[in-house]
Parts: C-alpha cells; sequence; structure tokens
C-alpha cells in the first residue's frame, strides 16, 4: 500500500527531472510513510511512497525485471502473488525478492496488457516499457485504489492523488463546473472526470497505454451483471458457494508480513468478516470500532454483543461533534472534493487509533451492500416500481412507511410527505436514473448558493444524459435490481464510499483498508445471483443472511438494516462554532473565493444555528451547509494555495489557527475500552 507518481514526456517535450518527482512524492508522504524511490530515465520519470506490508526488506520500488527494461510502480496488493509467482517461475521467469510487486514486471513480460486480468487485488499501478517506450497504467476492478492523470503540453502526468500532480508548479489549479455539478448530484464526479479542471482519473476497471504515437484507454473489467451465469440453486447452495468465497477472500486478504486488524461496526457486514478471521484463520483478531455520543449514530451495543461472542480484543473510539468538526479540515484536503457528509471524519479518526496501536492494515465490510442488495435505497426503488403500476393504490404507498426506520426524521414519516416525495418520476421507473433521483434532487439544493456565473456554467451538466452515457448497451435488458446496483456501484461506491470515505481517510494515517466482499469470485458470485436472492420483497442481502445464520449473534442477524451515518450540521452549531466555520462561511471569504452567493450563504448559516438551537435543521440544509464548508475549504487547500515545496503549508497554517482538537491527530484518540481475549 504506497503511494505513486510519475511524468511522462512526449516528442519534443522537457524530458522529467528527479527534483520534479520527488516533489510529487513527497505529497505523498502520508500514503508512504516507509521508504522513497525514484526512477528518471529518458522520457519517464516514476516515484513512489511506500508503506510496507509485504517483504519489508525487499519490497523497495521503483522495481524492474531481470534486465531492469520493464519498472514498475504501484500501490495496493495482489492478493493471489503466491500461485501468480508459483506459476511464472514454471515459467522459467527468475524472482530477486518475496514481493508482490515483482510479480506484475514479469506477469506484463508473460501476458502483455492481459496482465491485469490475472490480478486478484486492488491496486493502481504504473508499469514502464522500456523496449518499446511505452507507459502502462492500470486500476482495479472496482476502483478501490485510485488513480488520476493529466496532460501538461506534450507530458502526462499521473499519481495517487491530485495534490501530488499539484506539486508541479505548471499543473493549473481551478475547480471545474461540471464536475461540481456532478458531484453535487452523485456525491461524486462521473468517471473519467475529477473536480479539478484538466484532472481525470482513471475509472475502475480500466487500462491505458502511453507512447508517441497514441494515448488509448480500454475497458478490461466490469460488474457482469449481462454477462452472469444464473444457476437455478437452492437459497442453501448460493449460501454454501457464497460462504466458502468468502472464507478464501478473508484468507487471501489477510496476507501480510505485518499484523492485520479488523472494522467492526455492528452491523452484519462487518461482523461476517470479523467472525471468519477468528473461526476459519489462525490470525490473531484485533478489532477497532467507532461510537458516537448521540444514540441515533451510536452502534456500539451490537458491537459489545460480538466481541463478548469472539473473545477479541478489542478498542473503540468516541467521535464527538467537537472532534468531527475539529478533524473536517484536514479530512477534505485528504479527499480532495467536496462531500455533502461528515461521516469520512470519523474513518479518519478511527484510522489514527488504528495506526497508534501500531496496526497498518485493517479488514472492512465495504462493498456488502452494493454486491448484495443492502442499501434502503434499493427498496425504496422497489417498492416506487410497485407504486408505479397502481399510483392510486394507497396501500401500496404505504408500504414506503417500513424504510429509514434508524431515521429521527424519516421522508416516509407522513402520509403527504410519502405521496410528495416517493411519487416524483414515477413515470421513469425504466430510466438509469430512477432509483437515485430523490438522493439526485435533494444532493442538488446545494447548487443555488453557488454564484450566479457558476449557476451558469453548471447548468451546462445535465445529470441524467451524463448518467445514461456511462451505461452498457444492454443495461435495459437487465433486472430493475441489477440495474440499481450498477449505477451505485460506479457512483456512490466507488467515487464516495470507496475515496472519500475509504482510501482517503484511511491512508491519512497510512493505513490499508481491505474489502473481501469486493473479492473479483465474491462479486463475480453477487451478480449471477437472482434478484430474488438478494432482495426478497424487503427483505435486503437475503442470501447473505443465511451465510451469516449461525456466526454472528442473532441479535445482529435480526436487527434492521443501520448504513453507518455522522451528526453533520449540528458539528458546526451551538456554543462553541469552530474559528474555522465562520471564517469559511464569514461573507469576506466567500465573497474573495468567488464560488458562492455570499448572501445566500449567509442566510443558510443563520438558518443551520438558529434551527440547531432548537431541533435537528432539514436535511437538505444539512447537506448545502457540509457541501458549501467543504468546496470553501477545498478551495482554500488546493486552488489559492500558490504551487511551493511545501504545496499545503498555507492552509495548514489556516486551520493550525483552529482552537485545539480535544483528540488531536496522531496523538491521544485513545481506546475507550479495551479487552484481552
Amino acid at each position: 500500500m504506497c503511494g505513486i507518481a510519475g511524468i511522462w514526456s512526449g516528442p519534443g517535450a522537457a524530458p522529467p527531472r528527479r527534483d520534479e518527482i520527488d516533489a510529487m512524492v513527497a505529497a505523498l508522504h502520508h500514503r508512504g510513510p516507509d521508504g522513497r524511490g525514484t526512477l528518471v530515465e529518458g522520457p519517464i520519470g516514476l516515484g513512489h511512497a511506500r508503506l510496507s506490508i509485504i517483504d519489508l526488506a525487499g519490497g523497495a520500488q521503483p522495481m524492474g525485471n531481470e534486465d531492469g527494461r520493464i519498472q514498475v510502480v504501484f500501490n495496493g496488493e495482489i492478493f493471489n502473488y503466491i500461485e501468480l509467482r508459483q506459476q511464472l517461475i514454471a515459467q522459467g521467469h527468475r524472482f530477486r525478492s518475496a514481493s508482490d510487486t515483482e510479480v506484475l514486471v514479469h506477469l506484463y513480460e508473460q501476458h502483455g496488457d492481459d496482465f491485469v486480468t490475472h490480478l486478484n487485488g486492488q491496486f493502481a499501478i504504473a508499469l514502464w516499457d522500456g523496449p518499446r517506450q511505452r507507459l502502462v497504467l492500470a486500476r482495479d476492478r472496482v476502483g478501490i485504489r485510485p488513480l488520476f492523470h493529466a496532460r501538461i503540453g506534450g507530458r502526462v502526468v499521473f499519481a495517487s492523488e491530485v495534490k501530488s500532480l499539484f506539486a508541479l508548479p505548471a499543473m493549473p489549479r481551478r475547480l471545474d463546473a461540471a464536475a461540481l455539478a456532478s458531484t453535487f448530484s452523485y456525491w461524486t464526479v462521473l468517471p473519467p472526470g475529477s473536480v479539478f479542471e484538466g484532472v481525470n482519473c482513471l475509472p475502475p476497471g480500466h487500462l491505458m497505454t502511453v507512447d508517441e504515437r497514441s494515448t488509448q484507454v480500454r475497458r478490461y473489467w466490469d460488474w457482469p451483471f449481462g454477462d452472469a451465469v444464473t444457476p437455478n440453486w437452492s437459497d442453501e447452495r448460493w449460501a454454501d458457494e457464497l460462504r466458502a468465497l468468502l472464507i478464501d477472500a478473508v484468507r487471501l486478504q489477510l496476507r501480510a508480513d505485518v499484523p492485520v486488524g479488523a472494522y467492526l461496526s455492528g452491523g452484519l457486514d462487518s461482523s461476517i468478516i470479523t467472525t471468519i478471521i477468528r473461526r476459519q484463520t489462525d490470525t490473531p483478531l484485533r478489532s477497532f470500532s467507532l461510537t458516537f455520543e448521540d444514540a441515533e449514530f451510536d452502534e456500539r451495543a451490537h458491537q459489545q454483543a460480538l466481541v463478548d461472542r469472539l473473545g477479541t480484543a478489542h478498542s473503540s473510539i468516541q467521535a464527538s461533534k467537537a472532534s468531527i468538526a475539529a478533524a473536517f479540515p484536514r479530512m477534505v484536503w485528504h479527499a480532495e472534493a467536496p462531500v455533502v457528509r461528515t461521516a469520512p471524519a470519523p474513518m479518519m479518526m478511527l484510522a489514527d487509533s488504528v495506526r497508534a496501536a501500531g496496526y497498518k492494515v485493517v479488514l472492512t465490510g465495504e462493498g456488502a451492500d452494493e454486491a448484495f442488495g443492502g442499501y434502503d435505497l434499493f427498496k425504496e426503488a422497489a417498492i416506487r416500481r410497485f407504486v408505479a403500476r397502481a399510483p392510486a393504490s394507497r396501500w401500496r404507498s404505504s408500504l414506503l412507511a417500513r424504510l429509514y426506520p434508524y431515521l429521527a426524521h424519516s421522508p416516509a414519516a407522513g402520509r403527504a410527505m410519502t405521496q410528495a416525495y416517493f411519487g416524483t418520476g414515477l413515470d421513469q421507473a425504466a430510466a438509469p436514473w430512477f432509483a437515485h433521483m430523490l438522493r439526485t434532487s435533494t444532493t442538488r439544493r446545494v447548487l443555488p448558493f453557488f454564484r450566479e456565473d457558476w449557476r451558469a456554467a453548471m447548468q451546462a451538466f445535465d445529470p441524467q444524459a451524463a448518467l445514461a452515457a456511462c451505461v452498457p448497451r444492454e443495461f435495459g435488458r437487465w433486472p430493475p435490481l441489477n440495474r440499481d446496483q450498477y449505477v451505485e456501484a460506479h457512483t456512490l461506491m466507488s467515487g464516495y464510499l470507496l475515496c472519500s470515505q475509504g482510501d482517503r481517510m484511511a491512508m491519512a494515517h497510512s493505513i490499508e483498508g481491505r474489502f473481501p466482499f469486493l473479492d473479483v469470485d465474491v462479486v463475480e458470485l453477487a451478480d449471477s445471483l437472482p434478484p430474488a436472492h438478494k432482495l426478497r420483497v424487503l427483505d435486503e442481502k437475503h442470501v447473505l443472511k443465511r451465510v451469516a445464520a449461525g456466526l454472528v449473534p442473532e441479535a445482529v442477524l435480526r436487527r434492521p438494516k443501520q448504513p453507518y451515518r455522522a451528526p453533520d450540521a449540528l458539528c458546526f452549531t451551538g456554543q462553541a462554532v469552530p474559528a474555522w466555520a465562520d471564517e469559511v462561511l464569514s461573507e469576506q471569504a466567500v465573497a474573495a473565493a468567488g464560488l458562492f452567493d455570499p448572501a445566500a450563504v449567509a442566510r443558510l448559516w443563520r438558518k443551520v444555528r438558529s434551527s440547531a438551537s432548537s431541533a435537528q435543521p432539514s436535511n437538505a440544509d444539512d447537506m448545502a451547509l457540509v457541501g458549501v464548508l467543504s468546496t470553501g475549504l477545498l478551495h482554500q487547500a488546493m486552488v489559492r494555495t500558490a504551487p511551493r515545496p511545501d504545496p499545503i503549508a498555507d492552509f495548514h497554517t489556516f486551520i493550525d489557527r483552529t482552537p485545539a482538537d480535544p483528540h488531536p491527530e496522531g496523538a491521544a484518540l485513545r481506546p475507550e475500552a479495551s479487552q484481552q481475549p
């Protein structure tokens, strides 16, 4: 797990310099504090910041093949590297190390660009083919590890994070209006864009090649709903097959030369992973949890039930509103994107506690909801499609009241509100955006707070047309649940959950997250599951619950689905409003940034602070305030800051003026409780 960066210079462009690569790598120090490596050779410069997890002594990068003509840097892990290594040795390849990195150069020698299809892992790869003078970039199938690239004149520059690209003084720093409109529709920029003008991401499951003649990008994998073979199996047979694949995935992902821990949320998914670790492997289990001071968000009772059952060494930290607010500016800098929820900040705090405990790797339960139909969004869409067939039926629409039991102010709570909110767009039940249109409409309420010129520029982005352009031709022939899953996997999951809330928050403290539910074999089995085995009427993750039966406590198995959430606007209100929030939202600062309408933001800030004194702000106001705050912080951190050796020095000076964090990063996010097995 690491950070990578590099420059390829085309004909006539200045060749890369070592000091340029060194500056790019320095900006990624948080991703790889254990070592740095640089290669500059003709038109290519490769850089690497290392987090040592496998082959601690011999895994330094860049790494080459026997004659050094193929070189690679990569971020992530190849979980099946032992099996691949054995195959390659049998085919005559010679290895100098025991690392998973060296497998990549030999696999490329053996299979060319198709090498990536043999990998079971999570990765962003940059490989230089010296004999062909060719750069190859590749990203894992589901988008766990990030990879950004841009063209500056005759150069292609690439890195794990955009701040590394911004270490190059020639790299423009501008927010992109269409990308902001996408973010405030789908919580992320639809690929291949990024929130920064001129910067693209390599989409999940894609490979990019660059040489003097051309730049080509091709997809090598996609969620195989249309290709999946669907056996006529019983629930029990599906559960047996899934259980075996999950056990194999966990065993593979426990491979490391350092201790491996696990996140334990108290929900079904992380409970399955931790139980498999405890019962199916010899790996000692150390688990980590988040708790909250507000009962609406807190799951400590369910976490403790599993800890008691497994006898694991466990610790948890409590995220208070004050600590979330204190962590929020740094969270935005690491996320490199606007957000409409504060939820990534506690995840960054949790990663800090993992690092303080001496761990570098954790297994988590992300991906299960997308793969097995776990979100309320899928149930909501199913009910809305059911209602659309008989819109006048009162009993059909009454089913919506069974959604969102965990929300204090559920949008399904009142009949009039239910009809108005959930009745939107019932005539578009076959459209790609149908399941997501309510989320999109709520999120887009941030847009009126932008200045008129920005709003005008954003109107060029049509969220429905943009989404329709991202789905495959056969999409319309899939069952509705599969369509909804595909969109969720390519928007919220890859662009937000695995990025802003996943990779970025863990790597802020040099922690590698691993995701057994996103193992390629698990995902492909999930895609072949008939929809009724995933969402049976309103019973989500139906077959996965069969897997969990007998493994996890009955209380965890039967509890209503409660997604991970954190308090939002309430973190920035009350008696101790963070000084940085008042500064970022001041009319002077808003006007200077030139993004938002100062008067509209001032009205929102007064409204939220007023409502917070007596009640919870509305969901729309919650999202709008967090969106305005995060966009303002992002602009301050990555656009207004002048290029310099330390590209975030000005921003650090700004946030370091804020009141002391009651749980400062890197210090005392200490466990509130610990139990030894």
